[in-house]
């Protein structure tokens, strides 16, 4: 499956997608923030796949606001290229979760990176996570 993701596929979120030529530099070249972007959706993608999709925390006062987040890049990303992001769970306590990501192209790891989100409530104070919501 992967040299860095867990065993078990039912705990990765993966999206694919094809670089958009508004996602790119003037070489071509994805830019550096889209990558922060195409790791969200597949964090979102994660939940829905939990059956908890992030609209329905929010429309409950549950909100997750990224504290962290770390890129590494290995390889460029080209205009019109097909790519997969895929995260998972790597830890979580009470109001705090974290993610590993990586960027593929293929079977190449192009992009790897990791998150820190805390869970708020719509005053902006911390919150314990809800029972089943971003478990590792």
């Amino acid at each position: 499956m992967s040299e860095l993701a867990p065993d078990n596929p039912t705990s990765i979120g993966e999206i694919e997608l094809r670089v958009r030529y508004p996602e790119c530099d003037p070489a071509g070249v994805a830019h550096h923030s889209v990558f922060v972007v195409w790791m969200e959706m597949a964090r979102t993608e994660l939940l829905r796949q939990q059956g908890v999709p992030y609209a329905q925390l929010e429309s409950e006062g549950v909100l997750f606001v990224v504290a962290r987040v770390s890129l590494r890049f290995r390889k460029p990303v080209l205009y019109d290229q097909v790519i997969g992001v895929r995260t998972w769970v790597t830890s979580s306590a009470r109001a705090k979760v974290e993610h590993e990501y990586e960027v593929r192209r293929g079977d190449e790891i192009v992009a790897t990176g990791s998150t820190t989100l805390v869970c708020v409530d719509r005053d902006g104070k911390p919150r314990p996570i809800p029972d089943g919501v971003m478990a590792v």
